[in-house]
């Protein structure tokens, strides 16, 4: 990818996060983590990687998000210096929890060798 490019996921992993912190009134919205966002090199679609507190509430969180994409599109547009903001697909970020797990084995084999 290009630096361009990647100075702007980075911008729009910044205003996201922002927006859902700030902005956004829904309560099932409050408690999240946008990690990563990869964005095409025409700038027409980003995938927004987020995780939640309660690992639960991981599906009714994507509706809500889905639900709020067009305000928070909207609210990009007046933040991020770019022609065209492009449509927001968001997506469970499973890499925090197959991290935890890989943890745990190593946890368990080190406890395995004393």
């Amino acid at each position: 990818m290009s630096i361009k490019i990647d100075r702007i996921a980075s911008n729009i992993v910044k205003e996201i996060s922002y927006i859902l912190a700030t902005e956004v009134k829904d309560s099932d919205i409050k408690f999240v983590t946008v990690t990563d966002v990869k964005v095409t090199n025409d700038l027409s679609f980003a995938k927004v990687y987020f995780t939640v507190l309660d690992e639960s509430r991981k599906k009714e969180t994507l509706e809500a998000l889905k639900n709020a994409s067009g305000f928070i599109r909207r609210e990009l547009a007046d933040r991020v210096d770019i022609r065209h903001i492009p449509e927001l697909e968001f997506v469970y970020d499973e890499s925090i929890a197959y991290g935890k797990k890989i943890e745990d084995i190593i946890e368990k084999i080190h406890e395995e060798d004393e």
